[in-house]
């Protein structure tokens, strides 16, 4: 398969240090020979800019969206930059950075595809807006502003208006979950399964339904974005918000040889990475490219097949 490799040094949406050491914290742990080594062509397209924002002037431009400038810039570029990698019959895999760039990345799919799904794993629900947010931190509203909802600078990113309808978006092991996002996913109908849902039906089953809903959709791509706080605290305790009571590791795999192995993820998200606050022994990374190694065994197994482009 044609990958192409995309960095996106950013800890604006999180507002907190060392988020933006992912990308580089991947690479020198071998990830472009971990992914040749699995029989897979790789481009590594390097880093998206990312316009510099002193912390005093995280609210220069709202008085509660934080960084908010910064971040719909850099947003546009990569939602070029997924956009061009698919019209060049390649699979986007974007490296975090914090998930504030799920704006950027879903943008760029959606630009292509026309009609995508978006499958959400992650300890929260990322549904906040401005209004909903707690602590204006932008990385807790990519998917609603993905929805066409919040701040028209987040919704617009790259082309005015929504990029995936609530009817197409699974949020999968959240169990962080803000008041506003509750009932935002009650008004939407969006597919919401939380942890508490998984573990009373089981992953299998959560995984199974998941799939046959895809397939039976009028989608042309599926985006996957992955924040390792999906995963138990204990697994990932290098991650800006970790959360208890996730997935383990090998859940963790399950979930990605299910939905690689039904040949519909057209791009793909890896977030929240903090090396500064990781375990002295690496715990974190570790489990981390023992996960990326996993998905590109898995990523084996389907074809990207490429899709025309559809006119917006």
């Amino acid at each position: 398969m044609k990958i192409n490799l995309i960095g996106v040094p950013v800890n604006y949406g999180c507002d907190k240090e060392g988020a933006q050491f992912g990308p580089a914290t991947f690479r020198e742990n071998n990830l472009l020979s971990l992914i040749k080594n699995e029989g897979h062509e790789v481009y590594d397209m390097g880093d998206i800019k990312i316009p510099f924002t002193c912390a005093e002037e995280k609210y220069a431009h709202h008085d509660k969206l934080k960084y908010l400038k910064p971040i719909v810039e850099y947003n546009n570029s990569l939602a070029h930059t997924v956009y061009n990698s698919l019209n060049d019959g390649a699979l986007p895999f974007v490296l975090g950075g914090d998930h504030s760039l799920g704006m950027g990345s879903i943008a760029g799919a959606s630009k292509y595809f026309g009609e995508i799904a978006v499958i959400w794993i992650d300890a929260h629900g990322d549904i906040n807006t401005g209004e909903t947010s707690p602590s204006g931190n932008i990385h807790g509203m990519p998917l609603a502003a993905s929805m066409n909802i919040g701040d028209r600078n987040l919704t617009n990113i790259y082309f005015k208006g929504i990029k995936v309808k609530p009817e197409n978006v699974y949020i999968v092991g959240a169990r962080d979950i803000d008041k506003g996002e509750y009932d935002l996913a009650e008004e939407t109908k969006l597919n919401f399964y939380t942890m508490d849902v998984i573990r009373q039906k089981g992953l299998g089953n959560t995984l199974k339904t998941i799939i046959n809903k895809i397939n039976n959709s009028n989608v042309d791509g599926v985006h996957l974005s992955f924040d390792i706080d999906a995963l138990d605290m204990s697994v990932v305790p290098g991650t800006g918000t970790p959360v208890k009571d996730g997935f383990s590791l090998q859940e963790g795999k399950e979930i990605f040889t299910s939905l690689l192995k039904a040949n519909f993820i057209t791009s793909m998200d890896f977030v929240e990475l903090n090396p500064v606050i990781d375990e002295e022994d690496g715990k974190t990374v570790k489990n981390c490219m023992d996960m990326l190694q996993h998905i590109f065994q898995s990523l084996k197994q389907q074809e990207h097949k490429k899709v025309k482009v559809h006119a917006i």
